[in-house]
């Protein structure tokens, strides 16, 4: 069964010769399904390349035009997957677009470090860059009705929305495949970096994190609990955002010296992984950390939203050191939109002292009656 993907559209919109695709996304999240399906409706021939055979390497790593343009050969449209693995591979790209006239070129990476160094500067100007995630709630309302996603968002909150987790009817199948994926592919594109030799203490990080939705990190108390120097809690941090298992917000701050905004706080963009991480799938009513899960799996779906619907948006969190807070910020449209994250249906008092210091903002309380129009 095909769940429809919002970059489907997106990447048609602006796919055009002379350019370069960059699709970035966590593994398994469904970038070769993406190809697949977009190929369907390609009428022109193509060359759909696997970054990890090492034939394709030999080519697309070259460095040569003509070894390029023989590989390439009549074709208009070339897909690289997994493009992270081919050395030079921005470079390469940059020599086939400047060089062979009207050839389209997609690459998929399943992390961006990599990609984002090769591709950056040989790229500027020659690329559109899209991002994928697990499937959103907006891919999925498209195939639900709003009684099924009612029913199902428990689920969602527990074992997350990679697709084959969505697709699985057994949650003891689903426990298993997300501790599969954790165990295997979660942290490969890290550990594959020299000089990351210590996965226990990865794991560990993120299990940290993991506790510690919605309030903000303490670089050094991460430092002391770990064992391990500040920058290269910083560094592991770094890289766990590029490859897509953690993002962060850092605190919102313009006027009054009370207000919060050296620490971040850091939320999963999948709160099946999170859980896996924890090894805690009970059921919500059997759970302390509801309101966590109801705040991470909302940004995060949020976030989601931006990217895929070209929403421009600056987010953030606000928090004064006498504990006033607000969940998500965003600054959009030279205005700001303060979003407070509740489980609970219980009141919640207006942030007298945000509205009073941004004039122009706008707030609101996101539950579980309104949470749809803001996600999906």
């Amino acid at each position: 069964m095909y769940i429809l993907q919002k970059q489907l559209g997106n990447i048609n919109k602006v796919i055009q010769p002379g350019k370069a695709i960059i699709v970035y996304g966590p593994r398994r999240c469904g970038k070769t399904t993406l190809l697949v399906k977009m190929l369907e409706s390609v009428k022109e021939e193509y060359i759909f390349a696997n970054g990890e055979d090492i034939g394709v390497q030999n080519y697309l790593a070259s460095r040569s035009i003509e070894k390029l343009k023989g590989f390439v050969g009549d074709k208009k449209l070339l897909i690289i997957d997994e493009a992270q693995k081919v050395e030079n591979i921005g470079l390469n790209i940059k020599l086939m677009v400047d060089n062979i006239p009207g050839v389209k070129v997609i690459a998929t990476g399943s992390s961006s470090f990599d990609l984002a160094r090769q591709l950056g500067e040989p790229l500027t100007g020659r690329k559109y860059t899209l991002k994928m995630f697990p499937l959103s709630q907006l891919e999925l309302s498209g195939m639900e009705t709003q009684a099924q996603t009612d029913v199902l968002l428990e689920s969602r909150l527990i074992y997350g929305s990679y697709p084959e987790v969505v697709l699985m009817e057994d949650d003891s199948k689903r426990v298993l495949y997300l501790k599969e994926i954790t165990a295997s592919y979660l942290y490969r594109d890290v550990l594959e970096l020299d000089g990351i030799r210590h996965s226990d203490k990865l794991v560990r990080l993120l299990q940290l994190l993991a506790f510690q939705i919605g309030k903000e990190v303490s670089y050094n108390e991460l430092s002391a609990q770990l064992g391990m120097s500040k920058n290269t809690v910083d560094r592991y941090l770094d890289l766990l955002e590029k490859s897509f298992v953690i993002f962060k917000l850092n605190g919102f701050s313009r006027n009054l010296r009370k207000e919060i905004s050296k620490n971040s706080r850091y939320y999963f963009y999948d709160t099946g992984i999170r859980n896996t991480l924890i090894n805690n799938f009970n059921p919500i009513s059997m759970r302390d950390d509801p309101g966590m899960l109801w705040e991470n799996y909302i940004i995060s779906e949020r976030i989601k939203k931006q990217e895929y619907t070209g929403i421009l948006a600056n987010n953030y969190f606000w928090r004064t050191y006498d504990k006033k807070e607000i969940d998500l910020i965003e600054e959009r449209e030279g205005r700001l939109y303060g979003y407070e994250i509740k489980w609970s249906g219980k009141k919640v008092k207006k942030p007298v002292e945000w509205l009073n210091t941004y004039k122009n903002s706008l707030y609101y309380i996101i539950n579980k009656d309104n949470y749809l129009e803001f996600i999906a």
